[in-house]
């Protein structure tokens, strides 16, 4: 079917004019959107009704096949109802066109023998101008293709021009779609890689320890996990409680969600409420603007409040609202707002004494202690030490960049301290030790640099005493005479029985090891 041209040739001055004001629609249309399939019809639709290019056709490559897939197209004619088209490289006009890489004009279309025709939409009678698209050095991506409404072949040139420069707006629209589509897969590929590591360091299959006190807190928080229950972490400072708090968090159903940590000793009562709630701008002075708290931060995930026990006792009835109804307003504003967030506190407090002596709230302490979790100080499971060191030596080796390993000498000694700084004073120690050891390996010696034997000589034994074999081929002379003592109560005759030698040879030996002698 032929389409009579009955339109004037417009002149250059109108043709000029026609053309800005068709690129500035055009412009405006792309910058809309991002999605190519939301504008690009559109912007053929502009090519027709303003340009003087009827029935538009754009095709993009599909990086998979390799062909071109028609992407859209204009027409009035309401009986066109195009299929999905594609085009191999080289077949037919539109492949000719990206495989040539240039523009195509074509006075006639009838008389082009690469013309398919496969959508049955253009005038036979018609040119058609057919151009590349190019969003960067290269293979184009695509064709964008028009028929002019008239036939006048003195405006070929300047209406290849023109297709030219709608091509490199759509060009440059889609550039930025792609760029911005490869920068949000690399976010969500960055995110779900920071996911994976995050979980993979609070995994049970992370967590270390294997005495009985440990194995049930890993049960516990196995099992809590799987629920949004408040959980009431309890246990002295530098056991682990904010690391119990991670492994819940990021083993449970809102481990997509935000986690946002709060220390509640760290900030008096007016600040307080300011973390946790926010303020609205002007709500005292230096709120220059609005502020959102911790609990609006954690919606749909889980807040930790560490060291919930130093709260005061008029801000613990305003965080017993927020616990029973998840409601609370911004500091300065009258406006409820509403939250879905898991509460996992802690403490190195006896709240149950607090209670009676009516520090704490009693209401506010059932509503946090919920799902109780002890954590167990490092004297009380002396026997996690090694696997424990060794933990640690592991983690220190990789922020240092270098592999780090620890002697058996430097473990044994280590376990016969009682660390009063539990597993957060090993770890202190551990690192001075690794400071102190330019080979990589931590050694008994290096461990006596730290100071350590002056605490073990001054302080009080373990609550769990190790047991060594003082036959152990691997014990060096130093570390059995202090081991003998040891089992002795540092009772020289004794550790001389338990060595086979004299209390003379003993005592020889404590002097030239440098062993200090521990008064009992």
């Amino acid at each position: 079917m032929s389409y009579p041209a009955t339109e004037r040739v417009p002149t250059r001055s109108e043709l000029l004019e026609t053309e800005l004001e068709t690129l500035y629609r055009v412009s405006h249309v792309l910058n809309r959107s991002l999605d190519p399939n939301e504008t690009v019809k559109d912007v053929l639709k502009i090519l027709h009704q303003q340009g003087g290019m009827q029935r538009g056709m754009v095709t993009l490559l599909d990086p998979e096949s390799g062909e071109l897939l028609l992407n859209a197209i204009y027409c009035e004619r309401e009986d066109v109802k195009p299929e999905p088209v594609r085009y191999r490289p080289g077949e037919g006009i539109i492949g000719a066109i990206l495989s040539h890489d240039r523009t195509v004009v074509v006075r006639r279309i009838a008389d082009e023998p690469r013309f398919l025709d496969r959508l049955g939409l253009y005038d036979l009678e018609l040119p058609f101008i057919g151009v590349p698209i190019h969003i960067g050095p290269g293979e184009p991506v695509g064709v964008v293709a028009a028929q002019p409404k008239i036939a006048a072949d003195e405006l070929l040139g300047e209406w290849s021009r023109f297709m030219e420069m709608v091509a490199n707006l759509i060009a440059q629209s889609l550039r930025l779609s792609r760029q911005v589509e490869k920068e949000k897969q690399d976010l969500t590929q960055e995110r779900d890689r920071l996911r994976r590591t995050v979980r993979g360091n609070y995994g049970f299959d992370n967590m270390v320890g294997h005495t009985q006190v440990m194995r049930l807190v890993f049960d516990q928080v196995r099992q809590v996990a799987k629920w949004n229950t408040t959980v009431l972490i309890r246990g002295e400072s530098g056991t682990g409680k904010e690391l119990i708090a991670n492994a819940i968090h990021y083993n449970s159903p809102r481990a997509n969600g935000p986690f946002v940590k709060l220390n509640c000793a760290a900030l008096p009562d007016n600040l307080l409420e300011s973390e946790l709630f926010g303020h609205e701008k002007g709500a005292f002075t230096g709120a220059a603007s609005q502020r959102k708290g911790r609990f609006e931060q954690a919606d749909g995930g889980t807040l930790f409040l560490d060291e919930i026990g130093e709260i005061s006792a008029t801000f613990q009835a305003k965080l017993l609202r927020v616990l029973q109804e998840g409601e609370f307003e911004r500091v300065g504003g009258t406006r409820t707002l509403k939250v879905d967030v898991r509460i996992i506190a802690a403490t190195n407090r006896n709240l149950e004494r607090e209670v009676e002596e009516e520090k704490f709230r009693e209401d506010l302490y059932y509503r946090l202690n919920v799902m109780p979790i002890q954590m167990p100080p490092l004297r009380d499971r002396i026997e996690d030490v090694p696997q424990l060191s060794r933990h640690l030596v592991e983690k220190i080796g990789k922020s240092q960049g270098r592999p780090l390993l620890i002697s058996d000498s430097a473990v044994r000694m280590l376990m016969r301290h009682n660390w009063p700084g539990n597993v957060r004073e090993l770890e202190n120690t551990l690192e001075r030790a690794a400071v102190m050891s330019p080979e990589g390996e931590i050694d008994g010696d290096t461990v006596v640099l730290t100071g350590l034997e002056e605490k073990i000589l001054g302080g009080a034994r373990p609550a769990v005493a190790p047991t060594v074999d003082l036959d152990d081929p691997e014990m060096d002379e130093r570390e059995r005479v202090i081991a003998a003592l040891e089992q002795a109560g540092w009772v020289q005759a004794k550790a001389a029985r338990l060595l086979n030698m004299t209390p003379r040879q003993i005592a020889y030996r404590i002097q030239t090891l440098n062993i200090k002698v521990r008064k009992i």
